[in-house]
């Protein structure tokens, strides 16, 4: 309860929600399922809702866990205390229970602990209190005959050590330690010597100070990417006289010798011990924030492309460009599937040849659409078959092929297309992406699709989770064919895994496609609760009832069915009758477990059942004059296709096998926070050409009107 009342109070929601919330997923219920089908519980809460509380969910829990461990720690070394277990009881978070724990922690020998052996503890409080006495004469008194303190000196170093760890690990000068980083501390980079040459990417950051609060997450990243190389040490630190000043503050009392001897030890403790602690605490916070942008970047990025625009069901030729080793063609059906496949040579002395193969495929399997992939020789290819005179109701369409090699390589495409090899399978893939990229692009790891920044510098655990919560959304918003979809998509739909997709597979194919809903109890492992949760998000375009093609869940068809009856109609009468829809009296279906908020879902589904959410197709093309990067001219307007929006800007696809960079100050004539405010991946632009650096291969772009 202490967890849901936290959860409750942090993002300020009523306890009731977080609790439903809690208890559904307990339950083994999924986010998509929560947030489409048990609104009246939470009431309305969204998916990214949703997916916050499971995650404080397992961060208070593992907080929790490691308060576990530091009980029991401290218990088997007789040193928990009443006192001690409420202040750790009342931590709330997991840099507040680690300093109250610094104290208790078992250490390594330091030199406060040899001090200690040698009988200075008295000596280091009484320096602490910073009487008027002599604190020379007081040092006397610890020389030992058995010569473990041999000078006044040595007594005095020790004492100073005692000190000096016990201001490291006083819980308030941390607190104020840790806040003077936080709002001060600057970040400095430096190039390591002789590393100029061999960190030339890095070359920004050879010499680099700034406010370390105000970096944006991509510089911070860059920076620890150059240090983890070996290229760059980089510090994070505050002004250490204002530090030590601070830390003066708090326990300096007057200008006695003793207290002379505590300054001394202050500073020792701040640069020796403090500093280099919040300083580690201080970049590990930075790169866990950094790491949250860049993380929400990626994932934000992956949403739009997977839920790009499809092209629907066509007849499609798609082609992966080459030069010397040929172009691979292949023929799909409308629903994906390999039909044919040839190689052609269009760009050498036999391109007659390469036309006469591609006009008789158009013909033979009636092509309603050719797919080109964007990579080497990707804008001759597109130029070669727009030259072939095609009817203009056939789609030519320049496919981003990111990743198709990685998925051609891969078990999945093996599985796929056992007898063919990677040239086909790559093909087979770019055809696929045009026809539905949603599809075709779960069976990739989203990290090999490129629409990410410093992915591979970023937290691995929390990306791939947030990776996998952006995918499973979008399928589970899109909506799945079930007597059609690939293991891949399947097995991401709401309540189902690897194994339940395979039976389904394996069920249709040995059984026939399913007939209706009620059909997926029969396949092997596909219980009531994995039913519950995947049948909404499951189509079934060809069923019988109408409702098992919508997005209604079999749970309410009940209500729909009263609903039909109601207006004196069958249910398939009423769908997509909007006279009628919209003349439905909601409040007298309500009952104790549906209220207005499914009943709204349920009307809306009737009006448009199984609609596909994502946005229409709408062809695009390059400029046709333009084609290598050496074809550029400052000034020129041309267009373009956003593939990357980064927290500095936008990458765009011009046609020139190299992306140009918007940068955010060229995105708008006003100020813009946030790139993803004015584009988003698959977006296309219109820019204008500021610089071209034909040697570095970097093109500097503009979408300012003036």
């Amino acid at each position: 309860m202490k967890i849901i009342d936290s959860i409750s109070s942090e993002m300020n929601l009523e306890t009731a929600r977080v609790s439903a919330v809690v208890q559904l997923l307990d339950q083994g219920a999924t986010i998509p399922f929560i947030a489409r089908y048990r609104k009246e519980v939470t009431q309305s809460l969204d998916e990214v809702a949703i997916a916050d509380i499971r995650d404080r969910i397992e961060q208070l829990t593992a907080l929790n866990n490691r308060k576990e461990a530091i009980f029991k720690s401290l218990k088997e070394r007789e040193l928990l205390t009443e006192a001690l277990l409420a202040d750790i009881q009342n931590t709330r978070s997991i840099i507040e229970l680690e300093d109250i724990y610094e104290k208790y922690r078992p250490k390594k020998r330091t030199r406060a602990q040899m001090a200690r052996e040698k009988g200075l503890e008295p000596l280091a409080a009484f320096l602490w209190q910073q009487s008027d006495q002599n604190p020379l004469r007081e040092a006397e008194k610890y020389l030992s005959s058995q010569k473990e303190v041999e000078s006044v000196k040595e007594a005095l170093s020790g004492a100073r050590d005692i000190i000096a760890q016990n201001v490291n690990e006083d819980v308030d000068v941390r607190a104020g330690i840790r806040k003077l980083f936080s709002d001060t501390a600057q970040i400095q980079s430096r190039v390591k010597k002789t590393k100029e040459e061999e960190g030339i990417k890095f070359k920004d950051y050879f010499d680099w100070s700034e406010t370390a609060v105000k970096t944006p997450s991509h510089r911070i990243l860059a920076m620890l990417r150059g240090q983890n190389e070996s290229i760059l040490s980089v510090r994070i630190l505050p002004d250490e006289e204002r530090a030590i000043h601070l830390i003066e503050s708090r326990i300096i009392k007057n200008k006695s010798l003793s207290a002379q001897e505590v300054k001394s030890a202050i500073k020792d403790s701040y640069k020796r011990l403090l500093s280099k602690s919040i300083e580690k605490e201080c970049i590990s916070e930075l790169k866990a924030k950094a790491d949250e942008i860049a993380i929400g970047v990626f994932a934000g990025n992956l949403k739009e492309l997977l839920l790009s625009a499809p092209l629907g069901q066509k007849r499609t030729l798609a082609i992966d460009p080459g030069f010397r080793t040929g172009c691979k063609v292949v023929c799909l059906d409308a629903q994906g599937n390999l039909l044919h496949h040839d190689l052609i040579f269009p760009h050498f002395n036999n391109d007659e040849k390469a036309k006469k193969i591609v006009l008789t495929l158009v013909k033979k399997y009636a092509i309603e659409a050719i797919a080109i992939g964007n990579g080497t020789a990707g804008r001759e290819t597109d130029a070669f078959v727009k030259s072939l005179g095609l009817d203009s109701h056939i789609h030519i369409v320049m496919v981003d092929e990111s990743g198709a090699s990685i998925y051609s390589a891969s078990k999945i495409a093996r599985e796929e297309f056992p007898d063919h090899d990677i040239t086909v399978r790559g093909a087979v893939s770019i055809g696929r992406r045009l026809l539905d990229p949603l599809a075709e692009l779960v069976k990739l790891d989203p990290k090999s699709i490129g629409v990410g920044q410093y992915q591979h510098d970023v937290d691995q655990k929390l990306l791939k989770k947030s990776l996998d919560d952006v995918v499973i959304s979008c399928v589970n918003q899109v909506g799945v064919e079930a007597n059609t979809a690939s293991r891949e998509l399947l097995c991401r739909v709401s309540g189902l895994n690897d194994t339940i997709a395979a039976n389904m597979i394996q069920f249709r194919n040995e059984n026939g496609p399913f007939a209706s809903r009620k059909d997926f109890l029969k396949v092997p492992r596909l219980g009531p609760k994995a039913f519950e949760q995947a049948a909404g998000f499951l189509r079934l375009h060809t069923a019988k009832l109408a409702l098992d093609k919508s997005g209604i869940h079999p749970e309410s068809y009940k209500i729909v069915d009263k609903m039909a009856k109601d207006a004196g109609l069958g249910i398939e009468d009423l769908m997509m009758n909007t006279e009628k829809i919209t003349k439905i009296d909601l409040n007298r279906y309500i009952t104790d477990t549906i209220g207005l908020p499914t009943l709204k879902d349920i009307v809306k589904e009737l009006a448009s059942p199984g609609r596909d959410p994502r946005k229409e197709f709408k062809a695009f093309s390059f400029d046709d004059t333009i084609h290598d990067i050496k074809d550029l001219v400052p000034g020129m307007k041309v267009p373009g296709i956003v593939t990357n929006v980064t927290a500095f800007g936008a990458f765009v696809d011009i046609g020139v096998h190299q992306d140009g960079l918007v940068h955010i100050s060229q995105m708008a004539d006003r100020f813009i926070k946030d790139p993803n405010e004015i584009v988003s991946v698959r977006q296309a632009v219109m820019v204008t050409i500021l610089e071209i650096d034909v040697k570095r291969k970097r093109i500097s772009l503009s979408m300012k009107e003036n």
